[in-house]
């Protein structure tokens, strides 16, 4: 059993360093999905019975949650792939500033906690080098189920009118992304304790979101969609508890097929059935060259004629989490690519590092422009958040000679153990002591 205030790895010198040139070849099973995850730690706030969440990632990110999660007063205990929550006996509604701002989804825990303790005090979560996370429609969900705010640059503080959120419709639309993923959680969270129907116009439909509404609806809590347009929420004044399984991660998925893919290599993925992966993401990895085949109950991921040149944008969560990582395969595709990043426009802190190893890429606002192949060398660079630390990594594996790579803090956040992973493939790799 591992207690939630455990020595934490270290963040700051750590260094890997990748010997490129290896062929990927193997099985590898992937992690629980830190995504959705991250939105189920905030949904256990709401159980009025134990709840155990199964195949969950063994990441940093879930180390915090369980530490905010015990310390305002749903204790949680990690064990291995579990995490087991107990419902709380006194509630302590600050989130704090240590903890909150490590992480994204601190909005949506903090509703989940405003909906059982009928006030919260959080910090602006924590975001990522290339973008700050806005939390309007957050806000907005709360302010819908009755809460007054008060927020400042750097906190927020809310608070019901009643001992329960009010029914309520709030909209989950935002006029840069479209519908915001943890606003529409945020919104359910609210809603699974009002005492009656709620709507969320235009919800996000990404798994994160399917998921956490199958956890309620296993809890008691009512839903009911209209299609695209809405989503009807009838709360409880019980949401019981039981297990859970947190589903594979397409993202870890993702990233060890295109990590197959710039190796000339066949990893067999073997949890995850190719079938299961967002049509979005399917598409965007078969255009540049990447087969996802069934096989034995999982998917054999390979790129056979190599990759290929790509012209897309990005038009979902999962699309954008995958940009830097395929990005990094696209400098061996023969030709000129170009993505439009339309989720997180300043998504770039990859391509400068890339450029060290050789890459011919660059950032020209919105839109990243790969010219390839490229000859990639051995290079010390640096990963500045968990999506270009892995893009980092992929790129390595194709460079000629060694490259360094800092800041594998970022990875051990989104990763639990890719590294060994990719070793146990026939990657060669060294993760030095720091």
């Amino acid at each position: 059993m591992e207690p939630t205030n455990a020595p934490r790895p270290a963040t700051g010198n750590q260094a890997v360093r990748i010997i490129g040139g290896h062929r990927l070849h193997g099985a590898a099973a992937v992690q629980g999905s830190k995504n959705i995850a991250l939105h189920l730690y905030a949904a256990a706030q709401l159980a009025d019975e134990p709840l155990t969440l199964t195949g969950i990632p063994r990441i940093l990110d879930t180390r915090v949650c369980a530490e905010i999660l015990t310390l305002t007063g749903t204790p949680a205990t990690i064990t291995d792939d579990r995490i087991e929550t107990t419902p709380s006996a006194v509630w302590h509604p600050v989130i704090p500033d240590q903890l909150g701002t490590r992480i994204r989804t601190t909005a949506v825990m903090a509703a989940a906690l405003l909906a059982r303790a009928g006030q919260v005090r959080f910090p602006l979560p924590g975001g990522d080098a290339f973008c700050h996370r806005l939390i309007n429609r957050h806000l907005a969900a709360m302010h819908a189920a009755g809460a007054t705010l008060d927020v400042t640059d750097t906190h927020v503080d809310a608070r019901l009118h009643g001992r329960a959120p009010a029914p309520f419709t709030t909209d989950a639309m935002t006029r840069k992304w479209g519908p915001s993923l943890g606003a529409t959680v945020t919104a359910m969270l609210l809603a699974a304790r009002a005492p009656g129907t709620s709507t969320i116009l235009n919800p996000n439909r990404e798994p994160e979101v399917l998921e956490s509404a199958s956890l309620l609806a296993a809890g008691g809590v009512g839903i009911t969609w209209e299609g695209a347009s809405a989503l009807h929420i009838t709360g409880t004044d019980r949401v019981t508890g039981g297990v859970f399984p947190v589903p594979p991660d397409r993202l870890e998925a993702a990233t060890i097929a295109l990590a197959a893919a710039i190796t000339g290599g066949t990893v067999h993925l073997t949890n995850v059935p190719a079938s299961t992966f967002p049509e979005d993401l399917t598409a965007l990895l078969v255009d540049a060259g990447v087969e996802l085949v069934e096989a034995d109950g999982g998917t054999l991921a390979r790129c056979p004629t190599g990759p290929r040149p790509v012209h897309t944008a990005t038009t979902s969560a999962t699309c954008t989490d995958v940009q830097p990582q395929l990005t990094a395969l696209l400098t061996q595709a023969p030709g000129t690519s170009r993505i439009e990043e339309r989720i997180y426009t300043s998504r770039s802190t990859h391509v400068t590092p890339l450029r060290s190893l050789g890459a011919e890429v660059r950032a020209d606002g919105p839109t990243i422009t790969v010219h390839g192949p490229s000859a990639l060398t051995g290079a010390e660079v640096t990963g500045h958040d968990i999506r270009a630390a892995a893009a980092l990594v992929i790129a390595a594996l194709a460079a000629d000679g060694t490259t360094t790579i800092h800041g594998t803090y970022h990875l051990h956040r989104g990763y639990s153990h890719l590294l060994p992973k990719l070793t146990a493939l026939g990657a060669r790799l060294t993760l030095p002591q720091a």
